[in-house]
């Protein structure tokens, strides 16, 4: 090897450092500005109400606007003007109207005179009604009976036999309308009749009534209503049918 041969190693140029140009940094900016007007129209297309919208939308209600008062201004109706009428016309005069005498009433009856009033006719029978202890008729039975008996006479107290005698209303919850003919129960009398109802007292106030039918079924004496009682004393009603004079 030489003496003169030296080894140099190449040295590398400083490097430059890197520069905005004018061209670099209008660019950015435009960047910048057109970023910025792309938010405010995405700002705007989302909140169009918004008061950064120069031009906002009228028929869109903004809850923050106060409501302004609208006057409604009151229009006079038109002036009316009044039509003479032409009063130079003569009426016609109407037919005159007469009245029709009115009649006078008049009674047949003077009056100084009260009228009599008809009294109502009397039934042929009249009754009377008792409530027994009913062992005195059935002793066997205890308490353990209830029912209607009695008899039928005449205004001279002699027993008259087969006469209907009709038994209605209700008992015990159930209808009742039944008919039997005097002298079937003799322990009561000659003219005796009976009408069982049940085997244990109960009480009711008018539900049932019994009366004397005619051989037409027409009634001879008014309708004879008859309470009963839990009561072992009353648990038989005593009906007696008389003939009135």
């Amino acid at each position: 090897m030489s003496k003169y041969d030296y080894n140099y190693e190449e040295k590398s140029a400083p490097k430059k450092r890197s520069r905005l140009e004018l061209w670099d940094v209008l660019s950015i900016v435009t960047l910048l500005i057109t970023v910025g007007i792309g938010v405010y129209f995405v700002w705007l297309f989302l909140f169009p109400t918004s008061r950064l919208n120069p031009f906002p939308p009228l028929d869109v209600f903004d809850p923050n606007v106060i409501p302004t008062e609208t006057i409604t201004p009151i229009i006079l109706e038109p002036t009316w003007t009044p039509t003479l009428e032409d009063v130079t016309e003569t009426p016609t005069l109407l037919p005159t109207f007469t009245l029709e005498p009115s009649p006078t009433p008049f009674s047949l009856v003077p009056p100084t005179k009260t009228p009599t009033i008809t009294p109502t006719p009397k039934a042929p029978f009249s009754a009377t009604v008792t409530y027994i202890d009913s062992t005195i008729i059935h002793p066997d039975s205890a308490c353990n009976w209830q029912g209607i008996g009695g008899t039928i006479v005449d205004s001279n107290n002699a027993d008259m036999l087969r006469m209907t005698i009709r038994l209605v209303g209700v008992y015990n919850r159930k209808a009742k309308n039944e008919l039997t003919v005097s002298s079937i129960a003799p322990a009561y009398g000659k003219s005796g009749f009976e009408f069982f109802l049940g085997t244990v007292p109960i009480s009711s106030t008018g539900e049932l009534y019994i009366q004397i039918l005619d051989q037409a079924g027409l009634p001879l004496s008014n309708n004879i209503y008859i309470d009963t009682f839990n009561d072992c004393s009353k648990n038989l009603v005593l009906v007696r049918f008389k003939k009135n004079p």
